[in-house]
């Protein structure tokens, strides 16, 4: 590897390292290689988040979505030398001759921000569904392609299903954790007549309910979503190679536990967001490279096809 690529993966991995604590935890049992794609992944996807969340008006974060689109064309197109001044496309560029990733995933993660950039709301499920597959299940696709699979895997083509679904379980755990910070910032992504319900279509800019608002009603319904979301897209793990498997279990079991935390108590989340200590999260990361999730997620997949 040359010395403008190892500086380009170098800088990825900083970006990852100081923004993604949960991401950076799970991608450390990777081999270097798979590291530093995924870290690639990472910086290029914070990219997008950020023009998103920033403060620009929409008009400019829609044009410098677009920059960044023609950017992704170019690393597409090969178009992107190891000397360019961009040490992302630089890193993602290298990644892309390496590994089989679906670069249009990472269209889709654009179209998803402009969703948020537009200010769109989602009455149903299946409506919230299309943004989450977007900013979170194509992540999942976007990673396979890092991971690949185990060679003669049973099912081995649903494993981009699986990774799709288990991003949108992520996703929704990352909803209902930031309903407050959200609401602050004049966006709901839960569904309209989710929120109808339970009595919480007034939103959730204040840490207290109004009277009459079930909101552990609505929060323990959506949990329930989530863990059938994740029940299904663990199907991902028999199929991944052990130290992609330990990656997969240790990102997706800091989530699981994040949401037990908000099941626990869901008005926690009107006061703040919820975290999980970095002891906890190092004894997941240890879990999974020790292969003990992987083991008992395969066998209760294998219960579920008996």
């Amino acid at each position: 590897m040359s010395a403008p690529v190892l500086a380009a993966y170098s800088y990825c991995e900083a970006v990852t390292g100081q923004q993604a604590r949960n991401f950076a935890y799970g991608i450390r049992l990777l081999p270097a290689p798979k590291r530093r794609a995924m870290s690639a992944l990472y910086a290029f996807s914070r990219r997008v988040d950020d023009i998103g969340d920033g403060a620009l008006a929409p008009d400019v974060k829609g044009v410098r979505l677009e920059d960044t689109r023609a950017l992704l064309d170019r690393v597409r197109a090969g178009q992107v030398d190891e000397d360019d001044t961009d040490p992302v496309a630089v890193a993602l560029s290298h990644a892309a001759q390496h590994f089989p990733i679906p670069l249009e995933g990472l269209d889709e993660l654009i179209d998803g921000v402009l969703m948020d950039v537009r200010g769109e709301t989602y009455e149903t499920w299946d409506d919230l569904k299309v943004y989450c597959r977007c900013v979170a299940g194509a992540i999942g696709r976007l990673s396979l392609g890092v991971f690949g699979t185990e060679p003669g895997a049973r099912q081995a083509e649903r494993a981009p299903e699986y990774a799709d679904t288990l991003g949108l379980a992520l996703q929704l755990t990352n909803i209902l954790r930031d309903v407050r910070e959200d609401a602050e910032g004049g966006r709901t992504y839960l569904p309209a007549d989710d929120l109808a319900k339970f009595g919480c279509s007034d939103g959730f800019a204040r840490s207290e309910m109004p009277a009459g608002a079930d909101f552990a009603g609505l929060v323990h319904f959506e949990v329930r979503r989530a863990r059938a979301l994740f029940a299904e897209g663990y199907r991902l793990l028999p199929m991944l190679d052990r130290r992609s498997g330990a990656c997969v279990a240790a990102m997706a079991g800091i989530y699981r536990r994040l949401l037990d935390r908000i099941e626990r108590e869901p008005e926690a989340v009107l006061r703040g967001r919820v975290s999980l200590p970095g002891r906890e999260k190092a004894y997941v990361a240890v879990r999974g490279l020790s292969g003990i999730d992987a083991r008992y997620i395969s066998r209760q997949t294998a219960r579920r096809r008996t």
